[in-house]
This record gives structure tokens, C-alpha cells and sequence, in this order.
């Protein structure tokens, strides 16, 4: 799976790599992205990239309530077209979620879990093959739990009257070889020349879809890093520094 990653540049950094325009207006600087969490995400919207923002954990149109997105982080590349909660998203809501790098937790015979930063060696973005949704709240009154503002100038929350909830999953597959050391998913990751392809919202083939989802990401490389990870409060360049021997 994929529980957390990072997105230390600027939306207009990411909106420029991605050839998309800058909506989200966000600093960058987020070393410890959880779930529930805003993340900036390239979509397709009135055919033109758009970098907007989306809350972690996607929440279906057919949900009753917000907190369902808790447990639907991560889409599996293998059952995402057949199951209920991503079928729709993978048909015809598909994003790229841009991120520097993300972390895993190595468990250790004696049962303890060590964390890795995974990057590309260069540090470059790389794409994650993402899906998502947009939800409202059809409950008397709204339901506004964990889903606070989400763009400037509106409200995302969800509720009755307001502009839809944007919420986002990441997909995973099986491992590459540097991967397969550490845990048995990993996020897919896009190259560049299969972007169009996998944003084009009117391409519903699914096998042409998942011929994208392979492990990908020859260039990654992996170091240990300080368990301040395991606590989303925590933030900073501290995360990502290599442990010594």
C-alpha cells in the first residue's frame, strides 16, 4: 500500500512540470502527507490540466457518509475496475497525484517496523496513477466530519448547497525488485509519455487502462529514515534524512 508521501514543492512548481494550470495554491513543503489530508492532483477538466486539490481517501457519490475515504486510500491495480467504490473513478475519474517521494514500513523478524523514503535518484516528481470522485452530502443538515475547506474561495465540504467534496486514491500494484525488499505494493507510477492516456477522460478501455498499471520506477532508490514518520504531526526535512549506519 501507500500510507504516506510527500509533496515539497509548490502547486505552481507541480502545475509546471505537469503542464497544468495552478489551482490548488498551495507552499509545498508538506514532508508528511496522511490520509484525510489535502493533496494537490492533475485532472482533466473542460479539456484543459488543471492542478487542484483533493482530500485523501476517496469517497464514492453513493456514500452515506464522508468517513468511508478513511479505508479508501489505495485502489489495487488488480480488482480497481470491478470494485464498487473505484469502477466508476477508473472508467472515466482518473488523476495524476504528483509526489517526491513516499514512505513504507519494513517489518523486522523480532516484529518491529523500520520506515524507508523511497525517491527517484535524481529527486524529480514522479506521477501517481490516481482516481477520483466527487461527493456531497445528502444527509438533513450535512455531514461536515474531516472534510474542511478544500480550494481557495469554496467550501469542499460536502454539505447541502456547497460545492462537492474532491477526494482522491492512489494505485498500487505489485512490487519492482527495490520494492519487493521492502513491502509487497507499491504505487503505480506513470512515465511521462503515458499521462495523456491515462487523464484522457473519454479513453474507458480496460485494457488499455491497465496495461498502464505495472511496477514501474527502475530509478528509485530507498534509505532508512527516523520513526518521527509514524505520527502525521510531525513535518519537516528531518523525515527524509538517511538514518546513520
Amino acid at each position: 500500500m501507500c500510507g504516506r508521501f510527500t509533496q515539497r514543492l509548490s502547486s505552481g512548481e507541480f502545475a509546471r512540470i505537469f503542464g497544468a494550470e495552478d489551482l490548488a495554491a498551495t507552499s509545498g513543503d508538506a514532508y508528511n502527507v496522511a490520509p484525510t489530508q489535502r493533496v494537490a492532483a492533475v485532472v482533466v477538466r473542460d479539456g484543459r490540466r488543471v492542478l487542484d486539490r483533493f482530500r485523501w481517501g476517496l469517497v464514492p457519490g453513493w456514500a452515506q457518509r464522508v468517513t468511508i475515504g478513511s479505508r479508501l486510500i489505495n485502489a489495487r491495480a488488480e480488482t480497481v475496475a470491478s470494485t464498487p467504490a473505484f469502477r466508476h473513478s477508473f472508467r472515466a475519474r482518473r488523476c495524476i497525484i504528483p509526489a517526491d517521494g513516499f514512505f513504507e514500513w519494513r517489518r523486522a523478524p523480532d516484529g518491529t517496523r523500520q520506515p524507508f523514503y523511497i525517491t527517484a535518484a535524481g529527486g524529480a516528481p514522479r506521477a501517481f496513477a490516481g482516481l477520483w470522485s466527487a461527493w456531497r452530502d445528502r444527509s438533513a443538515g450535512g455531514d461536515r466530519s474531516g472534510a474542511a475547506d478544500g480550494t481557495p474561495g469554496g467550501d469542499r465540504s460536502g454539505a447541502a448547497g456547497a460545492a462537492p467534496l474532491l477526494t482522491c486514491s492512489i494505485v498500487t500494484t505489485t512490487p519492482n525488485a527495490l520494492m519487493a525488499t521492502l513491502h509487497n505494493r507499491m504505487p503505480v507510477i506513470l512515465e511521462p509519455d503515458a499521462w495523456d492516456l491515462w487523464l484522457d477522460p473519454a479513453l474507458a478501455d480496460p485494457g488499455e487502462l491497465r496495461a498502464l498499471l505495472r511496477p514501474s520506477g527502475a530509478d528509485l532508490v530507498a534509505w532508512p529514515v527516523s520513526d518521527l514518520v509514524n505520527s502525521p504531526r510531525n513535518q519537516g526535512p528531518r523525515l527524509i534524512e538517511r538514518l546513520a549506519p
